[in-house]
């Protein structure tokens, strides 16, 4: 969906799930030109292709991609359809609507094998067409042959596209070429080497070599030279009848290979006179246009390519995956001011355009984007690496070489020529030839003949008066010859000191303007010296900020990591407090349920241990009654097992059995602590009489102690206050008495 003109928003299609967690998410990807369904080829080529022909007329270099999936549009933008022409048409329609009158006679410019050109003089160039239409060497096609029909349509003159401020006095020739990338090896689509229908022979890669100014070009590829936009085309539609195509099951005819159209531009300004061009090479402006259409990415679980196909897609996605990785060297490079090799020659297409991507050239991409649900995950891809490629800034060009002349000398000597040529034929001079003869003309042609001089008689009075008249009528012709020469000589005297005059003041006038120019240059000169310098100052006022920003960009992650540890660190220390909290917690308070629990039971045991020796007291005294209040003839009954057995058990009134405990988890526990005592009695019987006075107060508190059982079973559980140990057993039954 097109938000605006500069930005894209892609959404997934319906049962696609981009996160694990099932939402979905709209993506907006900005660029510097969005068009719609609605958008034409000519308003694609206004905002993309004309300012790169415009920068070739004035000696730039350009390049232009057309980048996307299998099937997305990449061919019909850059080629076009029957009626509507693309890109390239429209390339060359301009290129030729700009410079067709001032274009060069055919081999004035030659190109030689090593990524140069030469200007020829007009009996070398005259030389070398005779030589070519003798030897009838592969010739480029006759822009006065019929065009192809099958091409016809998509070449559209259109004369209101033209390149402004084009310089008039330099002279132009156009050369093209064609080339294409196919499994990483370069070959020449042009070539029209012989053929033989028996043997024949596959095409002959080529190489890419280094010229001397560091550019990369196509050894031996052939450069054609052409003059109107049809020979061009048709040129290019030879080609493009040679490139490898294939049917797969996403797009019936699918590019296998990257197509490279060259088109390159020489230049020479003419000398003083207007008339032939300056043989300094130092002079020649060389720019070249490359319009590249890349191969689709594609898929082969889609495609389901075997064989060649799928040999040949892997090759496209990794030329594809190289230029990829190249942009993103550079972006880095330029982001943080790093000095990071960017991989050229991993692939033959990133290695021939390096040059483009390290300055010498405007760079420009036209991203294809098929709106079909299947490609949506290329179609992603594509568009995040165009958004990423327009990070990357490329150094401005150097500027074409100044002649040095004055401009416009070209039309000025032709107006001169012409003004020369009315102003002899007013003052007398040559004429056409359907206006009336010259006086001079009439008296050279009317001119008396010589008649004959020999005297055979000396009586003859003839012939010496006729010699005499043809004589004098001769005399008088040459007299008039001698006046209309005189004539001429003064007009053209005049006409000369009239031209002279006109030139000195010429002269002088540019002579003015020259100065005022010198000046002006120098003005300039000095301006461009000091923004130059506030260039450099301000470049390095930047480098160090960024530098700085670099430095702080560092310690600032450092600092983020050292705080994420830190606060990591913190967090762990946090909860290990909190667990040893909650632990010295829940120990805090069990041990003070302890204490407590442990108070109460021995303030129970001491309570039972004084009931029970209030009972033994009470016992003992209702013994002592018995025994004063018996009668003396009684006897004491022995006591009867029988008895015993029939007596009802009795349970002790003793603390609970056990104690319980609230668990870290939150439940209970109990623990057994007492044991559970069942007394039986037995009846009073009589005991020895014994005086209480024999006994010694020792021996009856150990007396009284002896049926304590309780006493004796009991068991405590004991813990000091601020002890790390757990709690300890002590045993607090008084030991058993020992008969006498």
């Amino acid at each position: 969906k097109v938000i605006n003109t500069t930005t894209v928003q892609v959404h997934p299609p319906d049962g696609y799930r981009i996160f694990r967690n099932g939402e979905y998410k709209e993506v907006q990807y900005s660029f510097k030109e969005v068009f719609n369904i609605g958008g034409t080829q000519k308003h694609v080529f206004d905002v993309v292709a004309k300012p790169l022909v415009d920068d070739l007329i004035h000696g730039k270099n350009g390049l232009l991609f057309t980048y996307g999936v299998t099937g997305s549009g990449k061919t019909y933008t850059m080629t076009g359809s029957p009626g509507d022409g693309g890109l390239l048409p429209r390339c060359l329609d301009m290129i030729f609507n700009s410079i067709g009158s001032l274009q060069a006679k055919r081999y004035v410019f030659k190109l030689d094998d090593k990524n140069g050109v030469e200007v020829q003089c007009d009996v070398d160039a005259l030389l070398e067409r005779q030589k070519r239409e003798v030897f009838q060497t592969p010739k480029t096609p006759s822009s006065k042959r019929q065009i192809d029909p099958e091409i016809a349509d998509m070449i559209n003159v259109q004369n209101n596209c033209k390149a402004e401020e084009v310089d008039e006095d330099n002279v132009y020739s156009v050369f093209v070429s064609y080339i294409e990338i196919y499994n990483n090896y370069i070959y020449d689509l042009l070539d029209e080497g012989p053929f033989d229908p028996i043997k024949p022979k596959l095409p002959q890669s080529k190489i890419l070599r280094e010229d001397q100014n560091h550019n990369m070009y196509v050894a031996g590829c052939t450069e054609v030279e052409v003059k109107s936009t049809e020979e061009a085309f048709e040129v290019f539609w030879r080609g493009q009848k040679k490139r490898r195509i294939a049917n797969t099951q996403l797009n019936r005819e699918s590019s296998r290979s990257h197509s490279v159209f060259l088109i390159k531009l020489a230049q020479a300004p003419l000398d003083a006179s207007g008339d032939n061009v300056l043989q300094d090479r130092e002079l020649i402006t060389f720019s070249q246009l490359s319009l590249v259409d890349l191969a689709g990415s594609e898929r082969t679980n889609r495609t389901k390519a075997e064989g060649n196909r799928l040999r040949e897609a892997g090759n496209i996605n990794q030329s594809l995956m190289t230029l990829r990785t190249c942009i993103e060297a550079l972006r880095e490079n330029q982001t943080y001011g790093t000095n990071k090799m960017v991989p050229y020659r991993d692939s033959k297409l990133t290695h021939l355009f390096k040059n483009y991507f390290d300055g010498e050239g405007k760079v420009r991409m036209i991203v294809c984007v098929n709106p079909k649900a299947e490609d949506y995950d290329e179609s992603l891809q594509v568009l995040r690496f165009a958004e990423l490629t327009q990070e990357v800034e490329v150094a401005r060009p150097a500027e074409k070489p100044v002649c040095g002349l004055i401009p416009g000398r070209r039309f000025k000597n032709q107006a001169f020529r012409e003004e020369l040529s009315r102003q002899l034929e007013i003052r007398g001079g040559p004429i056409d030839g359907d206006r009336e003869r010259s006086i001079t003309e009439v008296l050279l042609q009317n001119f008396p003949p010589m008649s004959s001089c020999e005297l055979l008689d000396i009586h003859d009075d003839q012939t010496l008066p006729r010699l005499i008249e043809v004589l004098e009528k001769r005399h008088r012709i040459r007299q008039m010859l001698s006046e209309e020469f005189s004539k001429n000589v003064h007009s053209v005297k005049g006409m000369l000191q009239e031209l002279d005059s006109s030139i000195v003041s010429k002269e002088n006038y540019a002579q003015v303007k020259m100065a005022e120019r010198d000046k002006f240059i120098a003005a300039q000169k000095t301006e461009i010296e000091r923004l130059e310098k506030k260039a450099k100052t301000l470049e390095y006022k930047i480098e160090i900020l960024e530098k700085t920003t670099t430095i702080y960009e560092e310690e600032k992650r450092n600092l983020q990591q050292e705080l994420e540890s830190k606060s990591q660190k913190l967090q762990r220390q946090v909860s290990d407090k909190r667990r040893l909290e909650a632990r010295l917690q829940g120990m805090v308070t069990e041990t003070t349920m302890k204490w407590e629990k442990e108070c109460e039971r021995r303030v129970a045991a001491k309570q039972l241990e004084m009931q029970n020796k209030l009972w033994v007291k009470d016992e003992k005294l209702k013994q002592l009654k018995a025994i004063v209040t018996e009668p003396k003839g009684s006897k004491p009954e022995r006591p009867s097992r029988e008895k015993d057995r029939e007596k009802p058990l009795q349970r002790s009134l003793s603390p609970p059995p056990g104690d319980v405990y609230k668990t870290r988890g939150g439940g209970q526990a109990v623990q057994f602590t007492e044991i559970e005592t069942l007394k039986q009695e037995s009846p009073t019987g009589r005991k020895r009489r014994s005086s209480p006075s024999s006994r010694s107060p020792a021996e009856e508190g150990t007396e009284s102690e002896w049926t304590d059982v309780e006493t004796r079973c009991s068991v405590a559980v004991e813990m000091k206050a601020g002890s790390h140990l757990g709690p300890g057993y002590q045993h607090h039954a008084q030991p058993k008495r020992r008969k006498p």
